[in-house]
């Protein structure tokens, strides 16, 4: 990894797929935190308060192959507290400080953004900023070009130059304008399709309200480990990596799974990136009731996710569908110093 710290080990296929060292995903490929009774039960009886979700934002990047798109995928550090070993996509939270200088631009217009994502201008900027900027700073890959209006996208990103820049952006010492500004380059967020959008629920200590995005990797960039949140990286097809979590050999989060499922039917990345317009951005968010003196956890429209909990606290029913922490921002990066 950039940092020194970890290998890099870039991927391609279905092989080297376990959750993490030591330990193998339950079946169907989650895991239940044991203090989400707890929670549930004190939001219910409203003794907790729940906090405010932070903006996030991720990126399923794809590329195609010969037998259909693949997608960038980074493995959690099995060594986390939070989803450890899980997979999840580059990602990570909304910089304030890119709602506050205009960007530059290249696509749809952030009145267009805006309509799209359901926010203002400033706060759409700073979401689509977010998602270019995470999946440079945790994958190398740079969704922008020269603002020469050619058109063309950056595809030399080697250079310890670049790489300062980019620690610079992780460091959060240079703002994504400044670097932008700094290379002669603008944000092509024509490259970008929002895909959807979940909310953290209301249960949990640390929330986060993610935006889903699609993209294509650029010809002529590579993808590489660069976040410190991951010990492996890997592209694989679609098709495997639901086959892997259904298997209980790939962990990841609800909306990890439940979106990578969602792109399958589209048989190029050019096809998914073309149907984001239509994609449904309602916020998903879970819902927490009493049955019965038992607890039920649901995501509106997604009923594998359902799970009942018994009344003893720490223990689940249905526990093969268990469902990791900070299960609604599906990112393997940083937000706000807390790994989700």
């Amino acid at each position: 990894m950039a940092n020194g710290q970890t290998q890099s080990h870039e991927q391609d296929g279905p092989q080297g797929h376990q959750a993490g060292p030591g330990h193998r995903a339950p079946a169907g490929g989650q895991w239940y935190p044991p203090e989400w009774p707890d929670r549930i039960r004190a939001l219910a009886d409203g003794s907790l308060t729940p906090v405010a979700p932070r903006r996030a934002a991720t990126v399923m990047l794809l590329r195609d192959t010969a037998d259909g798109p693949a997608v960038h995928m980074l493995r959690r550090r099995a060594s986390m507290a939070f989803a450890g070993g899980a997979y999840a996509y580059p990602g990570g939270g909304v910089d304030p400080r890119d709602e506050d200088h205009r960007i530059g631009w290249a696509g749809p217009s952030l009145e267009d953004w805006a309509d799209r994502l359901g926010t203002d201008t400033a706060t759409a900027q700073a979401i689509v900023c977010g998602a270019v900027r995470e999946t440079y700073e945790e994958a190398g890959v740079l969704l922008a070009g020269p603002a020469d209006g050619s058109g063309t996208v950056v595809s030399d990103l080697t250079g310890d130059d670049w790489e300062a820049d980019r620690q610079a952006l992780v460091g959060r010492e240079l703002s994504f304008a400044q670097f932008l500004e700094r290379r002669g380059l603008v944000l092509r967020s024509d490259l970008l399709g929002a895909w959807a959008r979940w909310i953290t629920p209301e249960f949990e200590p640390r929330r986060y309200d993610t935006w889903f995005f699609v993209a294509a990797l650029p010809e002529g960039q590579r993808t590489r480990n660069a976040s410190t949140e991951a010990d492996r990286t890997v592209w694989i097809r679609l098709a495997d990596a639901a086959d892997g979590y259904d298997k209980g050999e790939l962990l990841m989060m609800p909306p990890t799974i439940s979106t990578l499922r969602s792109l399958e039917p589209y048989g190029t990345a050019a096809e998914a990136l073309g149907a984001a317009p239509g994609q449904d951005l309602e916020p998903v968010l879970a819902q927490a009731t009493l049955e019965d003196g038992e607890l039920v956890l649901s995501w509106p429209g997604h009923d594998e996710f359902t799970k009942r909990v018994r009344p003893a606290a720490g223990t689940v029913g249905d526990a093969a569908t268990g469902t990791a922490g900070d299960v609604a921002a599906g990112t393997a990066g940083d937000v706000g110093g807390d790994a989700v």
